[in-house]
């Protein structure tokens, strides 16, 4: 393989992860206050299934290639970089896509450092899952994205409620700090919910589903509370009077996707979560947070990740290596 190309993760027509390999392509540059990025480690999320069944294309100008965040070390420096990142720092970022390759171009604002103790491969989970909880929990809320969530409600002083269909990803939930966990395939959750609140309520719902659970999710939602709607794995149909039982609430349902925001917002997030979350995942840290990884993964078993992702049964993350 010449200098000028790498090995990136690619489908030549939508489908399932059968049609995933790895091909040779031309590597790219940085310009203006870019670095490139030399990829020691991906993470695997629901939109690199969605984008190869076809159904989430990238935002106008992200690379084609899959992979929403990535761990390395810097290769080059773009011509208007301002000096706070030098070639071979280790460093974690948050993409709109690309980070499955030997390289990946990024502005300069979304880098973050990697924190003390944590391997290439840890580093790898934690932007995605950890920048969206983070989202969620202070900037639209009053925080995959559940492990995360339940370690960022923990440290903010709220009680983390969560739902699971396996007793496993339950285990690992109080594990991680969950004050009680249901089991949405053997209980009603908004039951469950309302009383182990004492018919209170959820104050904040950080709901990845959608259509299925709207009934479920409003019927335990708390008073003036707030319900922040991220994904749509369950459908986005709703038959039945939400409005009605949201108004009777003074409920407010809230929608955010973080890929689609612009780089501003981005490295506004960056800029925070790097101050106020990322020294609490060093090994010196006493109220230490973790990334949680379920299984690791050579680039060249692709087919063979994403198959696992799409059986459902990973608790935590799902981490590509690539080849150094």
């Amino acid at each position: 393989m010449s200098s000028e190309n790498m090995l990136a993760v690619h489908f030549d027509k939508p489908g399932g992860p059968e049609n995933l390999y790895l091909k040779e392509v031309a590597k790219p540059s940085p310009v203006e206050s870019e670095v490139l990025l030399k990829v020691a480690a991906s993470a695997l999320n629901r939109a690199d299934l969605l984008q190869r069944q076809g159904q989430y294309p990238p935002p106008p100008g992200a690379s084609s290639i899959l992979g929403l965040e990535a761990s390395g070390h810097i290769a080059a420096l773009g011509p208007a970089c301002q000096g706070h990142w030098k070639i071979g720092d280790p460093v974690m970022v948050l993409l709109p896509g690309g980070g499955q390759a030997q390289y990946v171009t990024v502005s300069e604002g979304l880098l973050m450092p990697i924190p003390a103790g944590l391997t290439l491969s840890q580093a790898a989970a934690i932007p995605e899952a950890w920048l969206t909880a983070f989202q969620l929990l202070h900037l639209l809320g009053s925080s995959g994205v559940g492990t995360a969530a339940i370690q960022l409600a923990r440290m903010a002083g709220a009680i983390p409620l969560v739902t699971a269909g396996s007793q496993h990803k339950l285990q690992m939930a109080e594990k991680l700090g969950a004050a009680a966990g249901f089991n949405y395939k053997e209980e009603d959750f908004s039951e469950a919910t309302l009383k182990f609140t004492k018919g209170a309520g959820a104050n904040l719902i950080l709901d990845c589903i959608g259509g299925s659970y709207w009934e479920k999710n409003v019927n335990c939602l708390a008073l003036d509370g707030r319900w922040v709607l991220y994904g749509l794995m369950g459908g986005n149909d709703i038959n039945g009077p939400l409005l009605s039982k949201l108004l009777f609430k003074r409920g407010s349902l809230i929608t955010t996707l973080l890929r689609s925001r612009d780089e501003k917002y981005k490295q506004m997030l960056v800029e925070a979560f790097t101050k106020q979350i990322l020294p609490h995942f060093s090994t010196e840290s006493p109220q230490r947070l973790a990334p949680v990884l379920d299984r690791v993964y050579p680039v060249t078993a692709i087919q063979e990740a994403h198959a696992y992702m799409e059986s459902n049964k990973n608790v935590g993350k799902i981490v590509l290596e690539l080849p150094q």
